[in-house]
């Protein structure tokens, strides 16, 4: 089971957790107040720029933390706010009965449950496992099924929003899993998200998922193409994504996450597309759209060429930075 698990990660997940981007650093000390302090620990795995916001909601709420990053230094601000942090997922499997999983690809979701250190060897019977890494929708039914084995839950919760929304605890949580699990699935999430969708059966969170960041992909490389004509045609920028945001060309890229340095404040764009979801992970998310497409014969044309965009990004030196610097790459690109 293991070893076809791995295959299935590698086809579809890359090996991008060592080099993923650190969190910026804030104080824990806003929010660390424990006025629910009785309530059971919640384990947590994947303190990235997604994870390290979402476990501080939870904390805002009440819930003491067992932490586990495969970089030391991610656990530190928690360890000082008085968290526990233990040496491995396995670990927080055996303090924890409630556990959410936040890590880059489906690689390194097999490792965190069916490693050699992994939650599945020190499971409880009845634990709930909450998987909101953004994987192959096959891979967490194969999961699914190995958590089953061993008297637990897993439920597959990939989230939307960016990092703003991750901060803000207005993540939007696109959930698949047993039915009769989804309220217990939703207090948790609740803390970190402003929406809690149940989609259906284990996979079908993931598939929402993919589709969504598919089509964020297109925009993007729409919005950043549409910017960069009118600034070649003498247009002010700032002007520019005024009337997109009032016309029908609108869209979250366009009005949120705008890709053109000094149109926004807050956004990766305004600080040299540091932070924020990184052009290797939108690689990846795009290419299990890729295959996918490929599994139920569906045609994406402006999904494979928004694939082969990004790959050519994460090529030419611009793996580490946020996704919306395909503006900046575009435009200096002579070819397109």
């Amino acid at each position: 089971m293991a070893a076809s698990l791995r295959l299935r990660g590698a086809v579809s997940g890359l090996r991008y957790w060592s080099r993923r981007q650190r969190p910026a650093a804030y104080s824990l000390a806003a929010v660390c107040s424990r006025s629910m302090a009785s309530k059971t620990p919640v384990g947590f795995i994947g303190l990235g720029n997604m994870g390290n916001p979402m476990a501080k909601n939870l904390m805002k709420h009440g819930y003491p933390l067992i932490i586990y990053d495969v970089f030391p230094d991610a656990c530190k601000e928690f360890q000082d706010a008085g968290e526990q942090v233990v040496s491995s997922p396995a670990d927080v499997a055996e303090k924890a009965d409630r556990i959410i999983t936040m890590l880059p690809t489906s690689i390194n979701a097999i490792e965190a449950y069916s490693g050699a250190n992994g939650i599945l060897k020190k499971v409880k019977k009845g634990s709930l496992l909450i998987d909101s890494s953004t994987i192959d929708p096959a891979v967490s039914k194969e999961l699914a099924k190995e958590v089953e084995k061993m008297g637990a839950v897993f439920m597959d919760a990939p989230v939307s929003g960016g990092v703003g929304a991750a901060r803000s605890g207005n993540l939007t949580f696109m959930v698949g899993g047993v039915e009769d699990e989804f309220a217990a699935a939703q207090e948790l999430l609740g803390c970190m998200g402003s929406n809690v969708v149940y989609c259906g059966a284990v996979g079908t969170g993931q598939a929402a998922k993919i589709c969504n960041n598919m089509l964020l992909a297109i925009s993007m490389i729409g919005t950043a193409e549409a910017m960069n004509l009118g600034i070649r045609l003498g247009l002010d920028p700032k002007l520019l994504a005024k009337i997109l945001n009032m016309s029908s060309g609108r869209c979250w890229s366009s009005d949120t996450y705008n890709p053109v340095p000094g149109v926004m404040d807050g956004v990766p764009s305004a600080n040299n597309y540091q932070g924020g979801f990184g052009a290797t992970l939108m690689a990846k998310d795009l290419g299990l759209a890729q295959d996918s497409a490929t599994s139920t014969k569906s045609p994406i044309l402006l999904g494979s060429q928004a694939h082969q965009i990004y790959r050519m990004m994460c090529a030419k030196g611009y793996s580490k930075k946020d996704f919306s610097a395909v503006f900046q790459f575009l435009r200096e690109e002579e070819s397109f």
